[in-house]
């Protein structure tokens, strides 16, 4: 099995590694002096489970890489539909393309059925731009579950979680995502194949939509946004109107709130990824957390006020943020 690791920062380099050490074929690509550090020293892996290092091919020019059997997707959501002259040569007739995205997926309503199939949901796909850069045909639904940073270039420090959940967008068990879910497992991490992947998605998202543009608003960690009672209020009331949509149309997340509150409060004085990004100055990857499921409850019918109120003012940070 060859495999194209396209972004390997942090969860696309342990993924690539995991891989490598199960004997598949493993290609990073990635820039800069985590590239470098790559090249000279493998990936190294800091991690509760057990430190190792693994030496795959790292490049940063996916020609030469050339065509893949999966190109495993690292990059952030808002650079999907920019990523074509770097894909592109990854790419054969079969090839999958596994997403390891956070929020709504460009590729939601494909093969979906019912009365929104093949639905185009324009905050994370404009205008079809995504579309046509990564056919919905090769996407390989992913919800990641686990947490690891860069401790530095080419180091990865997993953190917790080893859980890579994956799905076809028509909820068939296909021998290519069988074939990926082996190759995960056989790395030693766990990657379960959902019937329906979407029900993942939106207990992901459940956490994402509220902390996230939360903690770049406040400047606060998970731990400080539910111990304020104003604040962990407010994610309350947004995880409820999420929640609405989601069943809406047909997903049900199976926790309760309280719940997913107790388990971000256990995080500790975690720094959400919007967060770091804010810091860091990067784009803010909210249109796929929030300005989608806003754009989901249009459609829908559901009313989802302090969604809408939320997303108007993160959306102004963003836009200065990109400034």
């Amino acid at each position: 099995m060859k495999v194209a690791v396209l972004g390997a920062g942090a969860i696309g380099a342990y993924v690539g590694a995991a891989l490598h050490r199960a004997g598949a074929d493993v290609h990073l690509i990635a820039r800069g002096p985590h590239l470098a550090a790559m090249r000279q020293h493998g990936v190294q892996v800091l991690s509760p489970r057990g430190d190792f290092t693994a030496r795959a091919h790292v490049t940063d020019d996916p020609a030469e890489v050339g065509p893949a059997d999966f190109v495993f997707l690292g990059l952030k959501a808002n650079s999907y539909a920019a990523c074509g002259p770097l894909i592109e040569p990854l790419l054969h007739g079969t090839t999958a393309v596994v997403a390891a995205q956070n929020g709504i997926p460009w590729w939601y309503f494909h093969r979906h059925g019912g009365p929104y199939d093949g639905h185009r949901v324009e905050s994370v796909d404009p205008d079809g731009a995504v579309s046509a850069v990564l056919a919905p045909e090769r996407a390989v639904g992913c919800v990641v579950y686990a947490a690891t940073e860069l401790a530095g270039p080419g180091v990865v420090r997993h953190l917790e979680g080893t859980r890579f959940s994956i799905g076809e967008p028509d909820r068939s068990v296909s021998a290519r995502c069988t074939a990926f879910s082996e190759a995960m497992r056989a790395g030693g991490l766990k990657c379960p194949i959902e019937p329906d992947l979407r029900n993942d998605v939106w207990l992901k998202l459940l956490g994402n939509i509220s902390f996230n543009p939360i903690s770049a608003l406040a400047r606060a960690t998970m731990r400080q946004m539910c111990l304020h009672g104003g604040t962990r209020k407010v994610i309350e009331i947004m995880m409820t109107e999420t929640l609405a949509v989601a069943r809406a149309l047909g997903c049900e997340v199976g926790v309760s709130i309280e719940r997913r509150l107790a388990g971000a409060e256990r995080v500790g004085d975690h720094r959400t990824s919007t967060l770091q990004d804010l810091e860091r100055g990067k784009p803010l990857e909210l249109d796929v957390l929030l300005a989608a499921v806003v754009e989901l409850a249009e459609i829908t019918g559901v009313e989802v006020p302090t969604l809408r109120t939320v997303h108007a003012i993160s959306d102004l940070l963003a836009l200065r943020t990109a400034a």
